[in-house]
């Protein structure tokens, strides 16, 4: 599930920029990004969460050290990816 949420963060966040650059309002396009970047975001920790639950230590030891510093990441970019128009509409 957190793919496909994932996945349509990053199409929204498209959108966005696109918007953006063509001169239209982009404002529900940056709402949608950022808003699909967090259900992203739940989405994987309840994947950990049922890990948990099922006890699942070797998942948990495999996927969680390498997949903190990835979700940091891709959540920053998308912040900045998607607050960068309104930025330049204000320094305009």
């Amino acid at each position: 599930m957190w793919i496909l949420l994932g996945f349509i963060a990053i199409i929204a966040t498209l959108i966005n920029l696109f918007m953006y650059k063509s001169g239209k309002n982009y404002t529900l396009a940056m709402a949608l990004a950022l808003s699909f970047t967090a259900l992203t975001l739940c989405a994987e920790y309840s994947l950990v969460s049922e890990w948990v639950l099922a006890e699942d230590w070797a998942a948990l030891l495999d996927v969680v050290p390498s997949m903190e510093p990835v979700l940091w990441v891709v959540t920053l970019v998308s912040i900045g990816l998607n607050i960068t128009p309104a930025l330049l509409d204000r320094r305009r």
